[in-house]
């Protein structure tokens, strides 16, 4: 146990530099990290699925001060995006759905599910909601997009990319921006992607063998062994050992 202790730190001190978003890997945050507006941030987060470059691609074509702008505008110019499952039209409605947030308004959201229990799930659930409520449209590729809330209020998904948004706005290091300092970093869930999934499986990190929720929340607990206060902090470097298939022995 001490010696994958050294071998996470050690990998989460190397991976904790800004020389990674610019010579590392494609990455979201390459593109968040540059951004002051939540709801732009967001966006970023919640098209970060498939391959790296493409979701860095994408994003560096759009044009956030739209959040900012008009209705006739905004379906005038952010219909011209698509992204995989996303068609021109979710691409425009998503714009329409956020623009029609204040500022600090998301954080606002959150907090008042998060604040019940400290469940950062809860505060995830609120926002789903507030945007169902600012905008009725519906397709496959919006309801992908931003997330379905449970029929019996218990997650399944391991809703990846909204805690990977999470993480950005409420850890500071390095790599992250440290927005909401309303929200204790103890309380966040790895963001569970294929990467780190894969590579905490084999260094004995996940015993769970179905990606979901559980998975999510068990391999979390785990890391509070290491760090209670901040165990999302090991999130980027597993996920990096796995996009760049770094072999790494695990520890006896």
């Amino acid at each position: 146990m001490e010696d994958l202790f050294k071998l996470l730190e050690n990998e989460a001190k190397k991976r904790n530099d800004e020389a990674e978003l610019i010579l590392g890997g494609a990455d979201p945050l390459q593109v968040a990290k540059d951004l002051d507006d939540e709801r732009a941030i967001l966006l970023c987060a919640l098209f970060a699925y498939g391959n790296a470059n493409a979701i860095v691609k994408f994003l560096k074509k759009l044009d956030f001060s739209l959040l900012n702008s008009n209705e006739e505008n905004i379906r005038k110019n952010a219909s011209e995006y698509y992204y995989r499952f996303q068609s021109k039209e979710d691409v425009a409605q998503i714009f329409l759905t956020l623009s029609q947030m204040e500022k600090g308004e998301l954080k606002y959201t959150f907090l008042q599910g998060y604040l019940k229990e400290k469940s950062v799930i809860d505060g995830v659930f609120e926002i789903i909601k507030k945007i169902r409520e600012l905008n009725s449209y519906d397709s496959k590729g919006y309801r992908f997009l931003i997330g379905t809330l449970p029929k019996n209020g218990k997650p399944s998904s391991p809703y990846k990319r909204w805690m990977m948004f999470l993480r950005w706005m409420v850890r500071k290091d390095a790599l992250d921006l440290g927005l909401w300092s309303e929200v204790s970093s103890a309380d966040l869930i790895i963001p569970l992607d294929t990467h780190t999934f894969n590579v905490s499986r084999k260094l004995g990190l996940l015993k769970r063998k179905t990606y979901d929720w559980k998975a999510a929340v068990e391999l979390t607990e785990k890391l509070k062994e290491f760090s209670a206060e901040d165990p999302v902090k090991y999130d980027f470097a597993l996920y990096r050992i796995g996009q760049e298939k770094v072999e790494l022995l695990k520890p006896d």
